[in-house]
């Protein structure tokens, strides 16, 4: 397989102030781990940013400008977005070339120059609404870039996987009622930020959430991603896939507690490829979302870009 590695020095300098979970170290984690010889393969490109009328397919127009308006100077300290959403000087741009990052993949896989693409960005983008903040995200990475497909390329049905240990609430709420569009999440319930219930299911049954217990286990995860999510995403016959990638659900994650390890990521990641290389070719763009112990996030990522890379059907 062909696949691309997006990312950009200023998604390091996006920070969210001491002890935010979401830090720069996340980042480089990742790259470190995929700078090892098995990934020489990769082809590494720098996230551009995204125009504006890209994000606003997704997000209201006066709701990105207030946004990319609130970024305070680089001597100015930070401003809190949201009582978990904080930003810096590099804030905007970094949040611009995080879409920038999934809507250039679109381009990329869409026009043959690869099979695939990873993501590695800041800030995450699932929980980010319409209109608002939340859960360390400012725009929907994700979500944009499925309208993107849609609206450039005349893509029919786009599907999104979000295996974070949280629900995406943002892509949910903006992929429910458009049957085009297909949102498949597994995420522990009870926890942030509460949505994401099984009877949920939008406008056509294009919303399935798979609701976990804590310290639910690999068993159980695996069990019903195959009974449940699997079939509903072949139903839907996606012409592209998406993969909201957090890896938040590890047994060492601090914010997880479903108790998965590296190899249920290679798991999903398999399955998931395994319905691409049928319906679309084997088109698949991952995008980072949560994750953060340093070890568990850096094995996780570099255990799901290897089966992106080395993938044969």
């Amino acid at each position: 397989m062909t696949t691309i590695l997006y990312s950009h020095p200023i998604y390091m300098q996006h920070d969210m102030g001491e002890g935010h979970p979401e830090c720069p170290e996340r980042l480089a984690a990742i790259m470190a781990a995929l700078s090892r010889p098995e990934f020489d393969q990769l082809i590494r490109k720098d996230a551009p940013k995204a125009d504006i009328d890209v994000i606003t397919m997704m997000h209201d127009e006066d709701y990105v400008k207030s946004i990319l308006d609130a970024v305070p100077s680089k001597n100015a300290g930070y401003v809190n977005i949201d009582s978990d959403v904080v930003i810096n000087f590099a804030s905007g741009e970094a949040a611009l070339r995080a879409v920038g990052a999934v809507v250039d993949a679109v381009d990329d896989i869409l026009t043959g120059k690869a099979d695939n693409a990873f993501c590695a960005v800041r800030p995450p983008g699932h929980h980010a609404e319409n209109s608002q903040a939340m859960g360390f995200c400012l725009f929907n990475n994700v979500a944009i870039a499925a309208a993107y497909a849609r609206n450039k390329y005349g893509i029919n049905n786009v599907a999104v996987i979000d295996f974070d240990v949280h629900h995406g609430n943002g892509t949910a709420a903006m992929f429910e009622n458009n049957p085009h569009l297909f949102y498949a999440s597994s995420h522990k319930m009870p926890l942030y930020p509460g949505t994401g219930r099984v009877s949920e299911t939008g406008i056509n049954n294009n919303i399935v959430n798979i609701p976990l217990l804590s310290n639910s286990g690999s068993k159980e995860f695996r069990t019903r991603v195959s009974n449940i999510l699997l079939p509903k995403l072949v139903k839907f016959n996606p012409d592209l896939i998406l993969i909201s990638a957090g890896f938040d659900a590890h047994v060492d994650d601090p914010l997880g507690g479903i108790n998965l390890d590296a190899d249920d990521y290679i798991w999903i990641t398999k399955k998931i490829m395994d319905v691409a290389a049928k319906y679309c070719g084997c088109k698949i763009i991952s995008s980072l979302e949560g994750g953060y112990d340093l070890d568990a996030l850096a094995r996780s990522t570099a255990a799901h870009v290897n089966i992106l890379l080395n993938y044969k059907s």
